[in-house]
């Protein structure tokens, strides 16, 4: 009886989540309320708060679980990487899959600006869980890295240009295309990363 209880309950859940995913994706997560998810899915608003306190709370369980995918093919490809050239063209294969997600990266855009007004929910978001943080990104290359260039930098220049492509996309600037940025993003890697860049 139990074991059906907990699959009723995972099943709710995702429903839930599927929905909250559609309606943030058509309306946005701000103009998004608990009711509605809650409607569109055909619950009652209780059923929300059986599984989250809040909107934020979902919306940071839906990034886990979205990264966690993510994750699951690109680290063993940066593993299997022979130089830095390598993993960082498998990093930025998994970066593209998030911005071809159109819907996607708009939600994660539109949370993350909001989260920099939230503090607890600022605080959470850097975690790695929820993003390419610096320390993720610094230790799928740390083993290729050839200088003492600190990898962590390495993470916090690449999140820095992926970040600001996505708000630079969203706003539907031209000027740079999602090739610019990528082919850049590991030329400036390379040059700080490789001895064969420091020397150039």
């Amino acid at each position: 009886m139990a074991k059906k209880q907990q699959e009723k309950s995972q099943q709710t859940m995702q429903e839930l989540m599927d929905s909250a995913i559609e309606l943030f994706g058509s309306k946005g997560f701000a103009s998004t309320s608990v009711a509605e998810i809650t409607d569109n899915a055909g619950y009652a608003k209780g059923s929300f708060y059986r599984h989250w306190n809040s909107k934020d709370e979902l919306f940071l369980q839906i990034v886990e679980r979205k990264f966690k995918q993510y994750r699951a093919t690109r680290h063993g490809k940066v593993r299997e990487a022979k130089n830095l050239e390598q993993a960082m063209n498998i990093i930025w294969d998994f970066l593209e899959t998030i911005i071809r997600d159109k819907d996607w990266s708009a939600i994660f855009l539109e949370f993350t600006v909001y989260s920099a007004t939230n503090e607890p929910v600022r605080k959470l978001m850097n975690k790695s869980d929820y993003r390419l943080s610096n320390k993720v990104f610094a230790d799928l290359v740390r083993d290729h890295v050839e200088t003492d260039f600190p990898p962590e930098k390495l993470g916090a220049l690449n999140t820095a240009l992926f970040e600001g492509y996505l708000i630079h996309h969203a706003l539907g600037a031209e000027e740079l295309s999602l090739e610019d940025i990528r082919e850049n993003a590991i030329a400036m890697a390379l040059r700080n990363g490789t001895r064969q860049g420091h020397l150039g």
